[in-house]
């Protein structure tokens, strides 16, 4: 009886502590449409599992090794936004966002990879730095 009890007992609490990836393919002006700078973005929350972590640090780690120059000259910039805490909702609520999201913006243009990190960030990650080259590189062309 006592394991049928630990067991629904966990059943209830496990879905509190889950990663939930949140796609949002809505457009927002963050800042000037013709602006050469591309901003990534982490947003997450404050119970946070490996995989989410993995995200963030590879996230940062590959724009740093990709792109050195221009995140040297702030051409290309890295965020982690806590959900949780209430300063960050206002650019949570202008880009989209209301879940755990890893997303590149550059003027009117967003890209999600949410999807990508969470597929590749832990299981393959010269994968998820091949797909975050393809997209910063996509960024980078459009005007």
């Amino acid at each position: 009886m006592k394991t049928y009890r630990l067991f629904i007992a966990l059943l209830l609490i496990a879905p509190s502590f889950a990663c939930t990836s949140q796609s949002s393919e809505k457009k927002v002006n963050v800042t000037d449409s013709d602006s050469e700078k591309i901003e990534a973005y982490y947003f997450h929350f404050t119970a946070r599992c490996t995989t989410c972590k993995t995200i963030e640090a590879d996230a940062r780690k590959n724009l740093e090794l990709l792109y050195p120059e221009k995140v040297k000259a702030g051409l290309i910039s890295f965020q982690s936004l806590n959900l949780d805490d209430a300063i960050n909702k206002p650019i949570a609520e202008k880009l989209g966002v209301s879940g755990q999201t890893l997303l590149f913006v550059r003027g009117d243009q967003k890209i999600n990879l949410t999807n990508e990190g969470f597929l590749y960030a832990v299981a393959k990650p010269e994968k998820f730095k091949e797909v975050i080259r393809e997209k910063v590189d996509l960024l980078s062309l459009k005007k």
